[in-house]
């Protein structure tokens, strides 16, 4: 089981490191969630389904979250802001997206050794607010908090 979930994660990884195709892009739509739950679906769900969605809530937080101040849209290039796209800011970016991936891999590795210890009901908890912070974060600064 565990040699299966270190496979899939590396998977994961491997196509989330292709979403960043775009240099001047912050972040693409397919690193986000595209289903939220809720607790009663997540109650019905087996440990292993549970871990997956968690990793892939903790991979959008830590691919947005840093450009919160900037936009929270997928797709939003430099220019879209007002941002020279020269080659320092490139290669910013760049260097960003590289340590990013990195991050989340160590995450992912973290996640898919310790999380399976948890009890059920946190790792639903868990789910269930980082969902809330995906949401809030969609919203933006003129949702409604």
């Amino acid at each position: 089981m565990k040699i299966f979930n270190t496979i899939l994660f590396t998977i994961f990884i491997l196509n989330f490191s292709n979403a960043q195709v775009r240099k001047n892009v912050f972040f693409e739509q397919n690193a986000l969630v595209n289903k939220f739950h809720t607790i009663d679906e997540l109650e019905n769900l087996k440990k292993g389904e549970l871990i997956k969605l968690y990793a892939d809530r903790v991979r959008e937080i830590t691919t947005v979250i840093p450009y919160l101040a900037l936009t929270n849209e997928a797709g939003v290039t430099l220019s879209d802001i007002g941002i020279k796209e020269d080659s320092d800011h490139l290669k910013s970016l760049d260097k960003h997206h590289t340590s990013t991936i990195d991050a989340i891999s160590s995450t992912t590795d973290l996640i898919s050794e310790f999380i399976p210890y948890a009890d059920t009901e946190k790792i639903v908890w868990a789910i269930l607010y980082f969902e809330e912070v995906i949401k809030k974060t969609r919203i933006g600064a003129n949702g409604n908090f």
